[in-house]
């Protein structure tokens, strides 16, 4: 069974950074597969960054430029550079792999 532990989200200023990570907590292969999505209130879940395969990532237009996923192989871990932070960015962001399974979420709130 694989579990994924997210932290990193709280409170930022507009125009500042938060970095956010996410450990499965159980052995998986890689990290391939694994990314990162938000919902923001009364809005759906969208994509924001993901692994696809050798070495590739996609980002959602709204965050390219300003996010940047990375991640360890060896721990399993994944991490999201939030920078020049937006209020539309607020949102719960959730760390998935493949879609399949998710962790409970980490709130990201942009306000001055």
């Amino acid at each position: 069974q694989v579990q994924l532990v997210e932290s990193g989200g709280g409170l930022v200023q507009p125009g500042g950074s938060l970095r956010l990570s996410c450990t499965a907590a159980r052995s998986i292969r890689s990290i391939n597969g694994m990314g990162w999505y938000r919902q923001a209130p009364g809005q759906g879940r969208e994509l924001v960054a993901r692994f696809s395969d050798f070495g590739r990532t996609d980002y959602a237009d709204s965050v390219k430029g300003r996010f940047t996923i990375s991640g360890d192989n060896a721990k399993k871990t994944i991490i999201l550079q939030m920078n020049r932070l937006k209020p539309e960015d607020t949102a719960v962001y959730y760390c998935t792999l493949s879609g399949a399974v998710w962790g409970k979420g980490t709130l990201v709130t942009v306000s001055s």
